[in-house]
């Protein structure tokens, strides 16, 4: 695992428990996944799958999808190059369809929000 992955790995976990602490939602199968496959991969399934997540869903409901795996690859510019322009495309293509714009960040330009 690159030190790039594992940068994204521990992203992945911050993501489940900020989800449980900040939208009162506890990821439990999204944690399993993480622990069983690692962040990439979990990413890749859940970004790749014909439809989103009971996960997601729930996210949504809450009106929270800044915290969802989409979310996250899309918004930081640092995640790019670890998934296909077709992954990155279907991630922002299903956050459109929910009504939410991403906001892009890159490591030097943290805290910039850039539609």
């Amino acid at each position: 695992m690159t030190s790039l992955e594992k940068q994204f790995d521990q992203a992945m976990f911050e993501v489940y428990r900020r989800a449980k602490e900040e939208a009162h939602y506890n990821a439990t199968i999204f944690l399993q996944m993480l622990t069983d496959n690692g962040g990439l991969r979990t990413a890749k399934t859940l970004i790749n799958a014909s439809k989103p997540s009971d996960g997601y869903t729930a996210l949504y409901m809450r009106k929270r999808l800044d915290l969802t795996v989409e979310a996250v690859v899309v918004e930081d510019s640092r995640w790019h190059g670890l998934f296909t322009e077709r992954e990155l495309s279907r991630a922002r293509h299903r956050l459109r369809e929910y009504q939410y714009q991403p906001r892009v960040q890159s490591k030097s330009n943290e805290g910039r929000a850039d539609a």
